[in-house]
């Protein structure tokens, strides 16, 4: 076979290919558009802060140093099938000096309609204890270094039946296989020394 050949070749067989295993043009709405999943149309369940952005330092207000005050929230992207969210802010930089991650936030059965938390307000649901042992967010207060703290939201296709209390674990362990879509947010603080 001379070079020739094998072009042809080549190019009968990538014809091939595309005709078979491409998706197929569809009449959609009027105009041929490739007939995509709803995966592109699919909303991005996100949480945000108008207080600060992600990854950058949270103002001391929200913390030890301040008012310790939950800072707002906004809620976006709540897939459908929803029954409810839950909320986890930590911080895994207290292992150092703690031993442990630290437990800040922990709330779950949060109306799937909720599209933001007030600053400075505990959102419905039901409340979990942190690693301080209370029941309500407790602001960063980091005793070594810089740290970064994560808000973690999950959309739940279900409420849970935990009890006023529980700690985070427990919180994950019945989330377990009720997932629907997650997001996270993360915010940085340092004490002046």
């Amino acid at each position: 076979m001379r070079v020739g050949s094998y072009t042809v070749m080549f190019l009968v067989l990538a014809g091939l290919v595309w005709f078979f295993f491409l998706p197929k043009q569809t009449e959609i709405n009027g105009t041929n558009d490739l007939n995509m999943t709803n995966e592109i149309n699919k909303p991005e369940l996100k949480i945000s802060s108008p207080a600060f952005e992600n990854g950058q330092p949270m103002p001391a207000k929200y913390t030890c140093d301040g008012e310790n005050i939950n800072p707002p929230l906004s809620i976006k992207g709540v897939p459908k099938g929803a029954q409810s969210l839950a909320l986890v802010m930590d911080d895994p930089d207290a292992i150092k000096p703690a031993g442990k991650i630290w437990d800040h936030w922990v709330v779950w059965n949060m109306p799937e309609t909720a599209t933001e938390i007030a600053e400075g307000e505990e959102p419905e649901g039901v409340h979990g204890r942190g690693t301080r042992g209370g029941l309500e967010y407790q602001g960063p207060c980091p005793p070594d270094a810089r740290h970064t703290y994560f808000f973690k939201l999950y959309a739940l296709d279900a409420k849970l039946s935990l009890k006023e209390g529980a700690t985070k674990l427990d919180l994950e362990q019945a989330m377990a296989g009720h997932i629907l879509s997650q997001s996270e947010l993360t915010g940085t603080y340092e004490r002046k020394r």
